[in-house]
């Protein structure tokens, strides 16, 4: 049995503990336990994000499993595919890309088909971006006949609406796909295209098909009615060579998606699109596919992974095509690297000697007016304070300048004030009223601190109520380039979901007001 997975992880680096992994990247084990998590003998992952200059050892090079990675020559940290073959699924030949420009002629796999209608510069565009990886396996069928076998690792590009001049590099990148399956298949060999083709084919894989502008106009899905042929269909020239084959096994199965908005937390509802694929050939899928299956429950990218079962084994390589990462230079030691220079060296601790301290007493001892010299601080006399330092007192003297009364003078007197004792009652009277007024300004002057500091401190205002739910909203900004671009506003805070359940999302919209 030969099991296929594919899994647009979003970039390599950060998902790992999607399956509750707790290594990071940086662990030699981090990437094994998501690959074995899996449970596959091939692994595709897509959308990888990392470019040669920042792949890591553990990353590139895994214990029991080859690897084999393409990357972004375009833009850093940006698309890339990568597929991991188990050491049983060695495969026989390996390439970089649809087009040949990146061939280098040791373990190609070949079979370019004829692409006229590209130019040499337009190929190396569409390669350019790191979105296609195949290789080339032997397979043993149940009856003992050998067959070769490719896989085409592919994450096909997004068509952004406000991007036209992607909506033209998609088109075409489908149709170099399509060109260079065909020819493998022509040649003899049997073809899987797995991975995320970015393109939801039928009504029945999309969440809310029926708000979409002319869904069935749309060139992505056009071109997959050309590529795909529907189960049960007999094979003629108006349909395509090659199977879904998730629709074989349910051809009927609402709500099997692949891909949601993180954003909106549309997962929690299930309100997504299904995205990536396993589709091989009419003959592999009908004569070998046991089971198609999807895997929501991994978690860690914004799409989850996708595979097929296959019943037949795979006879492996005696030895890993050129393109394995594990022949790179900086992975097969054939590279020194600047590391290798630092390591510290052993340095034999210091002894601490008791002769030490004699000898240094010694020192001193020959050369007491250096000891003398090195003695800046003043000293003290044996009587107080040196004779020209005057105390601090001295300046808080009475000045002499000041008339000094006489003491022939007497004073004026004073007018005599007859103090009339109070009663017990009286002085208790007045004790309680002070007591009550000392109570009174106490209390006054903690409310005047409080509301001052209440104004100074006022904190976030409160969001306001959405209108569905009567529930706080959340904040969120626009990105999207334009008058409002950096505005703040405020929506239902509940996921995203169909907009007949209750539990979702409602329509409230508000601009927040600026600060």
């Amino acid at each position: 049995m030969l099991r296929v997975v594919s899994w647009n992880i979003n970039g390599i680096r950060s998902p790992l503990q999607g399956l509750t992994c707790q290594e990071s990247s940086n662990c030699p084990t981090a990437l094994r336990r998501i690959l074995d998590k899996l449970d596959a003998d091939i692994v595709c992952l897509q959308e990888t994000k990392v470019t040669r200059d920042v792949l890591t050892e553990p990353l590139a090079v895994v214990e029991g499993y080859n690897s084999y990675f393409s990357f972004s020559r375009s833009r850093s940290g940006y698309s890339g595919v990568a597929t991991f073959c188990k050491d049983s699924t060695t495969p026989v030949a390996a390439e970089e890309g649809l087009s040949g420009v990146f061939a280098t002629l040791n373990g190609d796999v070949g079979c370019y088909g004829n692409m006229d209608e590209f130019t040499q510069e337009e190929l190396r565009v569409l390669d350019s971006e790191g979105r296609a990886l195949l290789t080339q396996h032997k397979i043993r069928t149940l009856e003992g006949k050998e067959k070769t076998l490719t896989l085409i690792n592919v994450y096909c590009p997004h068509a952004d609406p406000g991007k036209p001049e992607r909506l033209t590099f998609k088109m075409r990148f489908y149709r170099l796909l399509q060109i260079r399956a065909e020819a493998l298949l022509a040649a003899g060999s049997h073809v899987i295209i797995l991975g995320d083709l970015n393109t939801a084919h039928r009504p029945i894989d999309h969440c809310d098909a029926g708000s979409l502008e002319c869904f069935e106009e749309d060139p992505g899905r056009k071109w997959m009615d050309g590529l795909l042929c529907n189960p049960g269909m007999e094979t003629d020239s108006h349909t395509g060579l090659f199977m879904d084959s998730y629709r074989c096994f349910h051809p009927k199965q609402e709500k099997a998606f692949t891909c949601w908005s993180v954003v909106s937390g549309a997962r929690h509802l299930n309100y997504g699109s299904r995205l990536d694929y396993v589709l091989g050939d009419r003959t592999l899928v009908i004569d070998t596919f046991q089971a198609s299956f999807l895997l929501p429950e991994v978690m860690g990218s914004d799409h989850c992974p996708v595979g097929a079962a296959l019943n037949v084994s795979c006879v492996p390589a005696k030895q890993c095509p050129a393109l394995c990462t594990r022949f790179l230079p900086e992975f097969a030691g054939t590279q020194l690297k600047i590391l290798r220079f630092l390591v510290p060296l052993e340095q034999e601790p210091v002894r601490v000697q008791s002769a030490l301290q004699p000898s240094h007493q010694t020192q001193i001892q020959k050369h007491p007016s250096k000891a003398r010299m090195h003695s800046t601080r003043p000293r003290k006399n044996q009587g107080g304070f040196k004779r020209n330092q005057k105390n601090l007192m001295s300046y808080f003297q009475p000045s002499s300048n000041l008339q000094q009364p006489s003491p022939d003078v007497e004073p004026p007197s004073q007018p005599l004030t007859l103090t009339i004792p109070k009663t017990p009652e009286e002085v208790t009277v007045a004790t309680v009223v002070k007591e009550k007024t000392k109570v009174s300004e106490a209390k006054d002057e903690k409310e005047v601190r409080t509301s001052f500091w209440k104004s100074m401190l006022s904190g976030p205002t409160p969001m306001p109520l959405c209108g569905g739910h009567r529930e706080p909203c959340v904040m969120r900004t626009v990105k999207k380039a334009g008058p409002n671009l950096g505005r703040h506003f405020y929506m239902c805070a509940r996921p995203r979901g169909p907009p007949s359940d209750p539990s979702s999302r409602c329509n409230f919209f508000l601009w927040s007001r600026p600060s």
